[in-house]
């Protein structure tokens, strides 16, 4: 059942927001991570760097432990200083940096996320070094209501023209993952379904 049910996360990234979870976030975080999803994205965009940069030992050493892949959110410095080679952005900060840093973060990190939502998005991440794409929204989601899901066929395109591998994001969950892996997409990302996993 445990090997099961890792492999059933295989293909789902994790997206943390704290404020989602009922309880305790590291113990949720513990949870969550012991179901061996693809990675972790540590999103918190609310904190400081300081209080970030806290939050972020513990969740890489939980990570570390059971060898599950962690990205820290657009916080390229903290990154740095915890030795962290895994980086999700998005094409607005990617853009706003000059071609010394984005040269730069090639050499520094070994993984570089970034987030799409268009065909022009995926050709500036991958041009600039993306070994993988979060594309979205492709279902209309709780934390972006009424904004329309662009759908299986939006994910069909992007990743027929896309040569690394892409996650889709947006009212992702167990019974959509499927679905979006078989329009091209090679997992999905959710947030809520693991924020409030039981």
């Amino acid at each position: 059942m445990i090997i099961f049910m890792c492999r059933q996360y295989e293909h789902a990234i994790a997206i943390t927001n704290r404020t989602l979870v009922k309880g305790d976030f590291l113990k949720q975080m513990q949870k969550v991570i012991h179901l061996r999803p693809h990675a972790v994205i540590l999103r918190e965009k609310d904190l400081s760097d300081e209080e970030y940069e806290m939050l972020a030992e513990k969740i890489l050493e939980i990570c570390r432990e059971s060898g599950v892949h962690c990205f820290l959110h657009s916080r390229i410095s903290v990154a740095h200083r915890l030795g962290c080679r895994r980086i999700h952005i998005s094409v607005p900060l990617l853009l706003a940096m000059s071609e010394e840093e984005r040269l730069q973060l090639r050499t520094d990190f070994q993984e570089i996320s970034v987030s799409c939502h268009s065909m022009e998005d995926m050709n500036i991440a991958v041009k600039n070094g993306a070994t993988q794409i979060i594309l979205g929204t492709i279902f209309e989601t709780e934390c972006k209501k009424g904004l329309k899901g662009k759908g299986l066929g939006f994910v069909t395109e992007i990743c027929k023209a896309c040569p690394v591998p892409v996650y889709a994001i947006g009212g992702i969950n167990m019974e959509r993952l499927p679905q979006v892996m078989k329009a091209g997409a090679a997992g999905g990302c959710m947030m809520s379904g693991f924020m409030r996993l039981a």
